[in-house]
């Protein structure tokens, strides 16, 4: 498994178990990641986190490997 994947599966385990956590995670994920794993997540990319529920699903469609340029990555994990 890769430190990336290790990473997202971190933060989905303590959004299960943590309901603080889970509610900053879904208003200000940049902080609560940086809060709870030291993680800083450039001011450059936008990261929304959307919950699932049974009536609400969310299909993620990637960026194009073709239009993807090394300065895209911005040190941070592609979580696809």
């Amino acid at each position: 498994m890769s430190a990336d994947k290790s990473l997202q599966d971190q933060i989905i385990q303590k959004a299960w178990e943590d309901a603080e956590f889970k509610k900053k995670l879904l208003a200000d994920p940049k902080a609560a990641v940086k809060e709870a794993f030291g993680t800083e997540i450039p001011d450059s990319l936008e990261v929304e986190v959307l919950e699932e529920t049974d009536s609400k699903k969310y299909f993620i469609l990637p960026q194009s490997p073709k239009s993807v340029t090394s300065s895209d990555n911005l040190g941070f994990p592609a979580w696809y």
